[in-house]
């Protein structure tokens, strides 16, 4: 039976959930039509679509008068001349936060081999963003050893003010993970990252257009994803949060909202969220 005091926590975390969308041709009208503009959306960085997809959607989308954080994937990026021709783009578009991922592009565009060296020279250039996000790895990461991602957080603390977890589906890695920053002294609020309602036919198609991107190069990462996200009972965001909810609302967690991967599935990340909110402030109330 649900906690009541979880579930107000689970409600707050969906009242503030922002939603990361790939920036293909069809998602900018799948945004207007059916997110309200007190939606976060961010806009992930794909080598098959170049970083100038990801800025011009940002653009568009603050334009429109969502608050929109772009990700700027340090190995598609050449150099600091070009991060600060980025940086001038982004603030007149009223850009407030970025998140900052290594990337997948390989080789590098340029002298950016991973997030820290990006995340420095935003910092020589003068923090020009008060929030900046970085990537947290409950489950292992299929290149990197659980130390070294642990690690790497640390060293880029000074750099970054919140921390954004990839994809997860176990919800004790989550408290392992949790527990293992706060230990380690990385005091960085989290933002748990979750799958909206998943299509697999629809999932499928956008792996194709989109290529490698930050969320479908997961897909290919991880055996077995796809079907632990698409098969019927398989994996539900409910069941996941209110597994994860003891060890999100601890004192000390610092979990402060969630990330939901919509795989472009907007209509029904919305629609998801707005009904499980519903039935979370029924239950609580």
């Amino acid at each position: 039976m649900r906690n009541k005091t979880h579930g107000a926590f689970l409600a707050d975390m969906l009242t503030s959930a922002r939603y990361e969308v790939l920036p293909t041709s069809s998602v900018e009208e799948k945004v207007l039509e059916h997110l309200p503009l007190d939606r976060t959306v961010t806009v992930t960085a794909s080598p098959a679509k170049g970083i100038e997809a990801t800025l011009a959607l940002t653009e568009r989308l603050a334009r429109h008068g969502y608050a929109t954080v772009p990700h700027l994937a340090a190995r598609m990026v050449s150099g600091r001349t070009e991060l600060a021709e980025i940086v001038a783009r982004m603030q007149a578009a009223g850009v407030r936060t970025v998140f900052v991922p290594g990337g997948d592009q390989d080789p590098p565009a340029g002298d950016y081999i991973c997030a820290l060296d990006l995340l420095e020279d935003l910092t020589a250039l003068g923090r020009p963003f008060p929030e900046v996000g970085i990537t947290g790895y409950p489950e292992s990461h299929p290149t990197i050893s659980d130390d070294l991602t642990v690690q790497s957080m640390w060293d880029k603390r000074r750099h970054a003010t919140h921390v954004v977890s990839n994809l997860n589906f176990d919800p004790d890695s989550i408290r392992t993970w949790i527990d293992r920053m706060r230990l380690r002294g990385i005091t960085m609020p989290v933002l748990l990252g979750i799958p909206g309602p998943i299509d697999r036919a629809k999932l499928l198609s956008m792996a194709t257009k989109i290529g490698v991107g930050d969320s479908t190069r997961f897909l290919v990462k991880h055996k077995g994803t796809l079907t632990r996200l698409a098969a019927p009972g398989g994996f539900t965001g409910e069941r996941f949060l209110e597994r994860c909810a003891p060890a999100l609302a601890r004192p000390g967690s610092l979990v402060t909202g969630l990330h939901v991967y919509t795989f472009n599935q907007v209509a029904e990340t919305e629609a998801w969220r707005r009904e499980y909110l519903d039935r979370l402030m029924a239950s609580t109330g």
